[in-house]
């Protein structure tokens, strides 16, 4: 998914949340080869490989579109599923740089999910706020019934399902940046995509990166033993640690 873990792909999550005004149109690609997806703190790909990529245009007065498309994995049966986004927003600003926008996460029959978001992002001095809310799913809630641990009808609507995430920057000496990361997932569909864990969790992750090459690493609040019922699949209750490089191409 874009917006999937800035700082682990060059993705279009991170182009999504990067600010600045555009100062001419421009067409631009990306390709990342990383050792694991992670978004929101989770892996999307069995603690796999991903390689990933996007085409993005991005307009004078700060509009944007753009696509990018993953490999993802959810069951050992199913290791060559995919992900496809389709997103499009307006940036712009200088000491204080704003973004809103909507995205579209589109995955092949063996995920079974489709779903949009729409978010808002603020940025000051390395630091970015940014808000995403669910707009709709195309997941059948009924087919989520009899859950571990469910009591109430599950609910897909607009708004049910949020992620809220602060995101800082620093640079250090010889061109090295250091990257902090947390954020809150939560909601109906927020426990049913990511493998039917309790209703809300949080992420953080440390990175350092130079040129294209980034090091990061990334856990939860999520722990087994604090979880009865519940599923944690692909040990996405422990630390992960990520290694990727990433290519930026002017079109």
């Amino acid at each position: 998914m874009s917006n999937r873990s800035p700082g682990i792909f060059a993705t279009a999550a991170a182009l999504l949340a990067s600010s600045g005004t555009a100062t001419a149109s421009d067409w631009t690609a990306n390709v990342t080869a990383a050792s694991n997806y992670i978004w929101r703190g989770l892996t999307q790909s069995e603690n796999g490989a991903a390689v990933s990529g996007g085409i993005d245009f991005v307009a004078e007065n700060g509009f944007y579109v753009g696509t990018w498309a993953s490999n993802v994995s959810y069951v050992p049966a199913d290791p060559f599923s995919f992900e496809h986004d389709i997103y499009a927003g307006f940036r712009g600003g200088e000491t204080i740089t704003w973004d809103v926008g909507f995205l579209y996460y589109n995955y092949d029959t063996g995920a079974n999910y489709d779903f949009s978001e729409a978010y808002v992002a603020l940025g000051f001095k390395g630091a970015t706020l940014k808000y995403s809310t669910l707009v709709q799913s195309n997941r059948d809630e009924a087919l989520d019934q009899g859950l571990p641990g469910l009591t109430n009808k599950l609910d897909y609507g607009f708004g049910q399902a949020s992620y809220l995430a602060l995101d800082y920057s620093y640079t250090l000496p010889k061109e090295v940046t250091l990257g902090f990361h947390v954020g809150t997932h939560e909601g109906d569909f927020a426990r049913s995509f990511n493998g039917f864990l309790q209703g809300s969790y949080i992420d953080y992750s440390v990175s350092l990166s130079k040129g294209g090459f980034k090091f990061m690493i990334s856990d939860t609040d999520l722990r087994v033993a604090d979880q009865p019922g519940f599923i944690l699949p692909n040990n996405n209750g422990e630390p992960k640690f990520t290694v990727s490089y990433s290519v930026a191409i002017d079109l």
